[in-house]
């Protein structure tokens, strides 16, 4: 059976095109039977190609001289997305010329192009945006949402669940991953009303599918490995993932700093430089590349505008296992077995509050 393939914006991030399409040809050497779609300048590609034969034959340009920057804002990217290398690249999966979209640009941008091309599927209110984190377990962490939405009622935590549970399957091998709600504490009565109320709705819908409802968890037992589904507003989301992304880094740079700040520190270095280059390994985000949007009508994945080649080629690698594993079908068929319909939200007061 063909696989459909998969387009890259070739003209995103940080570094653009070389990268792009380094990352592209890396990915195909474990998914050799995907076909490429490079959207961006020709010129450009083609002279990228030739230290790539193997994604060379495999391979279509579509032409596309423009770009959205990292500084457009999201009104302005929509307006502009027909002719751009990004919106092309959005737009192949929207008719059909493409299973899934890879872009490493602006991600505002990336999100509303992706949302007004490709809608939301059928019972989904909104998309979310997911990204795996390095932990202590066997296996990585999925997050969401992670930025798309700043303010989430209980029907749009309890759908993020779903989505977040149908991707963990596809990503770590599970059949039912442990999912939780991220909370300011994990007692029962903790937090908002509406996570008090999402909870409730998973707790009564977990012996339909196939994830393992636990609870709460708080942010500093993100990593441990206790969880592989961690649940929340795009708001707290955003901070949470920043968060860990800056603890990993001054890691790292306080241990570079104090193996190196004496003879006997750099003797200590090169004595446990196995075990510093698997750490740095496990931090290094290119290693963890690509975050989705879930819930849209085909899949879109973005990779860091810094990624390197090896980051790209994870965030392609993601791309083609969710391709190969039909992500889309996995979600629409648990929200039919949960009852999409059935998903509710508190009703609002006259006062505002939720009854």
């Amino acid at each position: 059976m063909s696989l459909p393939r998969i387009a890259v914006d070739a003209m995103g991030g940080d570094v653009g095109v070389r990268v792009m399409v380094e990352g592209a040809a890396l990915a195909r050497r474990d998914h050799d039977r995907f076909k490429f779609l490079l959207v961006g300048d020709e010129t450009q590609i083609k002279a990228a190609l030739e230290n790539h034969p193997n994604l060379r034959g495999a391979s279509e340009i579509l032409h596309s001289t423009e770009v959205i920057s990292g500084e457009d804002k999201p009104s302005q990217a929509l307006r502009r997305a027909k002719n751009t290398s990004m919106g092309m690249a959005v737009h192949a999966v929207k008719v059909g010329d493409a299973g899934a979209a890879v872009s490493a640009g602006n991600t505002g941008a990336l999100m509303a192009i992706s949302k007004v091309a490709l809608r939301t599927m059928p019972g989904i209110d909104r998309p979310a945006l997911a990204g795996l984190l390095p932990t202590l377990g066997a296996n990585d962490l999925v997050m969401l949402d992670l930025g798309a939405n700043t303010e989430c009622d209980t029907r749009n935590l309890v759908q993020f669940a779903i989505m977040g549970a149908a991707y963990s399957r596809i990503v770590t091998g599970l059949e039912a991953p442990r999912v939780r709600l991220l909370n300011i504490g994990t007692e029962d009565n903790k937090g908002t009303e509406t996570l008090r109320d999402a909870a409730n709705q998973l707790k009564a819908a977990s012996g339909e599918l196939a994830l393992l409802f636990d609870g709460f968890t708080e942010a500093d037992k993100i990593c441990r490995g206790d969880v592989d589904v961690v649940v929340t507003d795009g708001f707290s989301g955003n901070i949470a993932l920043k968060a860990v992304e800056g603890t990993a880094r001054f890691v790292a740079d306080l241990l570079r700093r104090s193996f190196a700040s004496s003879l006997r520190s750099k003797f200590g270095f090169l004595i446990s430089r196995p075990a510093t280059e698997l750490l740095k390994h496990h931090l290094d985000p290119n290693n963890h590349n690509g975050a989705v949007f879930l819930g849209l009508n085909g899949v879109v994945v973005k990779s860091h505008g810094s990624a390197t080649a090896l980051g790209v080629a994870n965030a392609v690698a993601v791309t083609a296992r969710l391709l190969e594993n039909n992500l889309t079908d996995r979600i629409a068929a648990d929200l039919a077995r949960v009852g999409a319909d059935s998903l509710r939200a508190p009703r609002s007061t006259a006062k505002g509050k939720s009854e």
